[in-house]
């Protein structure tokens, strides 16, 4: 370990529970139509508030981005006859690390 390196997480709860129910209305006053900016929202807030090993973490991914994949996933699982579903959550992780980035 290396002197004067740290982690920790500086975000607060009732920034996150404000979060959470937003991207929660967004989501069902649009039929699911605004989840993924509602999941950008949330996973950027908890990315943007931590530090691992002194170094801030950022996320850069925008829901307009993720909501292109979401139709090209939701139509892979349709043709797919859901087979393609359970790769969902893999290529969701994928999206989340390719845009996860240290600030310094």
């Amino acid at each position: 370990m290396k002197f004067g390196r740290y982690s920790y997480f500086d975000g607060g709860l009732f920034e996150l529970i404000l979060l959470s129910i937003g991207g929660f209305i967004m989501t069902v006053f649009t039929i699911g139509i605004l989840y993924p900016w509602a999941l950008c929202l949330v996973y950027g807030w908890k990315i943007n508030h931590t530090v691992i090993e002194g170094h801030r973490m950022h996320f850069d991914g925008t829901g307009l981005e993720l909501f292109g994949n979401w139709i090209k996933w939701f139509l892979l699982s349709i043709i797919t006859i859901g087979i393609y579903s359970f790769w969902v959550n893999i290529k969701l992780e994928d999206w989340k690390a390719k845009h996860t980035t240290f600030v310094n």
